[in-house]
């Protein structure tokens, strides 16, 4: 059997065999390279290499492919949950308002969503597919950014490279916080047991959060935190190491119901960025859910 596929714009000079590895990700790598070696990968009729870059529109044909998909659909597949409620979709992103409980990958995640929900309204590629842009924790609600075409992702992911995307949570910690702090610190990831540990020094690697207290009640305070660095678990670790765990946080410390009360609430570009598109973002803002609403309303008397 063969199969034709036609490149789309975001497949436009990206090397044959990133695209094939993404256009039949259900096949091995080494059968990928196999057809390619024994000449069965043409292009637009031509015998194509590895290395060649691919242009936007030209037919990719594959000889001799076993076509392992044929048995696989299902009629009666239900349709896929709904989406969170979106914020921003435009300029090659798409932000979401992720609810707590609800992880970034997986079968189940938002990932798998998002393709499930978009995949036949954005623009066709062979070897460009949406996804994060950075991640969220599954217990954390907030904003989550999606790229919905390479200049998307690659104009997102720069900003982030160059510190020019600013951060802002909203966190419940435990013990009273008057003032506002620099925490910087230099943090291990256990993987093992997927922990992230404050090391007491300082190096190369230094996680940095701006905490600024909102409001207080003495057992618990509201913080808005601005992440300059994005390591995993960085506000949780922190906030731990500095003596205020975060309320409900059992795996750093935290008391009380098994509940983590962390927001992604601002997405900002810095003010001095010039060369970005009139239509990309300048500020994103994401409603805290309700359950954080009640828990901020209860502690400390906040009317949203």
């Amino acid at each position: 059997m063969a199969i034709e596929l036609t490149a789309g714009p975001d497949d436009n000079e990206r090397r044959l065999d990133r695209v094939l590895r993404k256009a039949l990700s259900d096949y091995s790598l080494s059968l990928i390279h196999r057809l390619l070696r024994q000449g069965k990968v043409l292009v637009n009729g031509k015998v194509a290499t590895p290395s060649e870059r691919v242009k936007s529109g030209q037919v990719i044909h594959i000889k001799s492919l076993v076509n392992i998909k044929q048995n696989m659909v299902n009629d009666n597949t239900d349709p896929p949950a709904a989406l969170p409620q979106i914020l921003f979709q435009r300029s090659g992103i798409i932000v979401f308002n992720k609810p707590p409980g609800l992880a970034t990958h997986g079968p189940h995640g938002l990932s798998s969503l998002v393709i499930a929900n978009l995949a036949n309204t954005l623009p066709y590629s062979l070897s460009f597919k949406p996804g994060p842009l950075h991640r969220l924790d599954k217990p954390t609600s907030g904003a989550i950014v999606f790229s919905t075409t390479l200049d998307g992702a690659r104009l997102f992911s720069r900003l982030l490279r160059e510190h020019r995307l600013i951060k802002t949570y909203l966190a419940v910690v435990e013990g009273r916080i008057t003032a506002g702090h620099t925490w910087e610190d230099e943090l291990v990831r256990d993987t093992r047991i997927k922990k992230t540990y404050v090391t007491g020094t300082k190096g190369r690697e230094n996680a940095i959060t701006k905490v600024k207290p909102l409001s207080s009640n003495g057992k618990y305070t509201l913080l808005e935190a601005q992440i300059i660095t994005g390591r995993t678990h960085q506000i949780r670790a922190q906030a731990a190491a500095h003596g205020h765990p975060m309320a409900g946080d059992r795996k750093y410390g935290g008391h009380g119901p098994n509940k983590l009360y962390l927001h992604a609430w601002k997405i900002e570009i810095d003010e001095n960025s010039m060369d970005i598109p009139d239509d990309f973002p300048r500020l994103i803002v994401a409603p805290p859910p309700e359950s954080f609403r009640f828990q901020t309303d209860s502690l400390f008397n906040i009317r949203h």
